[in-house]
């Protein structure tokens, strides 16, 4: 049987792994800059904490574990002739991966609120999976990177948040622009439209826009259940300005009387104000009120990232979310998170050429294996090389050398080092430079420098 990979996953090569570890890095040296600290959690969780977070459609996405031995044994006969999938996976499976980092963490501070000193920020850069429709950008295996705080309704970890994404994308070298919305203005477009008991169904919609254009989004929101009359009222939606402020004063306007609403708005101002107080570029900050992100557990502020010079859909994305350990059983613990999409953002920098030399993971010496005394000298003088941090290794077999000449090459080595009988007599180093063509013989101190 030919080998194959499972679909939506993906092996990395020894380049790959080196320029996600140095997007990784970056991202974690801010993480920490900012105050965060790291946490881990389990790759797969009890069913019961993932279902019923992330929306219907969330749901169906999450990878089921099936229970191990003979899983169809307590499986009732009724529901497994009527192929009855939602009664029969709580009877087949009990255990299932994690669909993100954000519920994990929020089951973790759930458990563990009483040793924690808030408020608490932590970071996570760990693997997560969705059963989605594999293409470019999107898979089934995934990293998330998180940065989250819990224990603080104060809108100045909204701003610092704004600042973390553009210092780290900075670093990366993508330029990008984060759009932000509120999920309390969402809420009183809603109660603006007649429509609060849809308020999900309208969101769900709207936050396709991108992908299905205004059509698309006013035959979803038919489709769904929400009348002509209502649609019409939301039509300004679809025609914003470029000026974020002056959109904030034109739904403070139509939100009249609508505390929900204008308590949203209010919110958005103070971020986007202070945000651009500290040198925030009007540039890289958008107020985009068709963006609805479809997770249900979000509250407030809402964040996504894109690539100004990629086309790539969202390379980042998050918000406010508080009550979100409500449903372990915990109140009144206010929290926020973004998210760092590492895969897409290795492929905005594949397309753009912005991995520096240094993001590779090169061998600096290959020593040539001439056989006998010579070996036991090289691999002596490799040993002393190590334990300076220098990477070195031999050439396993005393081979032709131009067999070891061509293996350097391909394995894209720095030098070629020749520790001959002469250079051992002589106590010297030969070396050639793989990639400038040079060749230099050197005494042995200045070769270990």
């Amino acid at each position: 049987m030919k080998p194959s990979l499972a679909k939506g996953t993906r092996d990395f090569t020894a380049l790959e792994v080196a320029r996600r570890r140095y997007i990784i890095n970056t991202l974690q040296k801010n993480f920490e800059l900012f105050g965060f600290q790291p946490l881990e959690t389990p790759s797969f969780e009890n069913l019961s904490t993932l279902t019923g977070k992330y929306g219907e459609e969330g749901d169906r996405l999450i990878f089921k574990i099936l229970n191990s031995g003979d899983y169809t044994s307590k499986v009732n006969q009724e529901d497994w002739e009527s192929k009855n999938h939602q009664k029969l996976t709580s009877q087949i499976s009990d255990k299932a991966l994690r669909y993100d980092l954000t519920v994990p963490f929020a089951r973790f501070v759930a458990m563990n609120h009483n040793q924690l000193t808030f408020p608490f920020k932590r970071y996570q850069i760990q693997p997560v999976w969705r059963a989605d429709r594999p293409q470019k950008g999107r898979f089934r295996e995934f990293y998330q990177c998180d940065a989250d705080v819990v224990g603080s309704e104060s809108l100045l970890q909204e701003v610092d948040l704004v600042q973390l994404y553009l210092k780290s994308f900075a670093e990366l070298g993508v330029s990008v622009t984060i759009h932000i919305n509120n999920r309390k203005i969402l809420s009183g477009l809603a109660e603006f439209a007649g429509i609060t008991d849809k308020l999900i169904d309208f969101t769900v919609a709207l936050d396709k826009l991108d992908k299905i254009g205004k059509d698309g989004v006013v035959k979803e929101l038919l489709e769904r259940g929400i009348a002509q009359e209502s649609i019409d009222k939301l039509d300004f939606l679809f025609n914003q300005s470029d000026d974020a402020l002056e959109n904030l004063l034109q739904l403070k306007e139509k939100f009249a009387g609508n505390e929900t609403g204008l308590k949203g708005v209010e919110e958005l101002e103070f971020v986007i104000t202070q945000s651009l107080n500290l040198g925030v570029d009007i540039q890289n900050l958008v107020f985009d009120i068709t963006l609805a992100r479809g997770l249900d557990y979000y509250t407030g502020a809402i964040f996504e990232v894109k690539a100004d010079e990629v086309q790539m859909g969202s390379i980042g994305g998050g918000g406010r979310y508080d009550n979100l350990t409500e449903v372990f059983g915990v109140k009144n613990i206010p929290g926020i998170g973004i998210s760092f999409g590492l895969d897409r953002i290795y492929l905005v920098m594949e397309e753009l050429g912005l991995f520096p030399e240094e993001a590779t993971s090169k061998v600096e010496f290959l020593f040539a294996n001439f056989g006998g005394n010579e070996t036991i000298e090289a691999l002596k003088l490799i040993r002393q090389l190590r334990e300076k941090g220098i990477s070195a290794e031999m050439y396993p077999e005393a081979a032709k050398i131009g067999k070891q000449f061509t293996y350097a090459e391909k394995k894209g080595i720095k030098n070629l080092v020749f520790l001959g009988e002469e250079e051992i007599k002589n106590g010297t180093v030969t070396y050639k430079d793989l990639e400038a063509g040079e060749q230099k013989t050197v005494s042995l101190e200045e070769f270990l420098g």
